[in-house]
């Protein structure tokens, strides 16, 4: 009996390095660099102030829209907040603001206090919708042109690199 003891916790401790020794080896880093190159899955989006839907048609009418996944608790969002009214002044380049979990007060506050960039602004109070996006975290912005195909994904907030790296693609025309 003893041995059938000493065997199995034997067995449980090789079980549980190899797992761990697996888990330490894995890369985990989150990299959406699959999704360049593809179009964006359709989507339905409620306005934040109306009862209208945005789809991918919708951004067809644009040369380049970029689609900003922000929230007015999230810190971040507030860094990059700057970048998005810099960008706001370009002609090739509209803005979808994809308010995220926030409370729709909260969210205007935010915007009538450091200004608002959005050419149109929709709401994800769940979250749901944002998920089909391959957004896990904000901000999150994603740049695609007419076709809705994904020029470029941005993983956080926006900074100086990213902001001239999207005036390269828009003034490209």
């Amino acid at each position: 009996m003893q041995k059938i003891i000493r065997s199995s916790i034997v067995l449980l401790f090789i079980f549980v390095f190899f797992v761990f020794y697996n888990s330490l080896n894995r890369e985990t880093n989150y990299s959406t660099d699959y999704l360049v190159g593809k179009k964006l899955t359709k989507f339905n989006l409620k306005s934040f102030h109306e009862k209208n839907i945005y789809t991918n048609e919708d951004l067809k009418k644009n040369d380049y829209t970029l689609i900003n996944f922000w929230a007015s608790w999230c810190a971040p969002c507030r860094v990059e907040h700057p970048y998005l009214m810099q960008l706001s002044k370009e002609k090739n380049l509209k803005i979808l603001g994809v308010n995220f979990k926030d409370k729709k007060i909260n969210a205007s506050k935010f915007l009538n206090e450091l200004g608002n960039p959005y050419n149109d602004l929709a709401k994800d109070m769940t979250g749901k919708q944002s998920v089909n996006f391959g957004i896990y975290g904000i901000p999150e912005s994603i740049l695609v042109n007419n076709e809705t195909m994904i020029l470029k994904k941005f993983i956080g907030p926006l900074n100086n690199q990213d902001i001239n790296y999207i005036k390269d693609i828009i003034n490209s025309l």
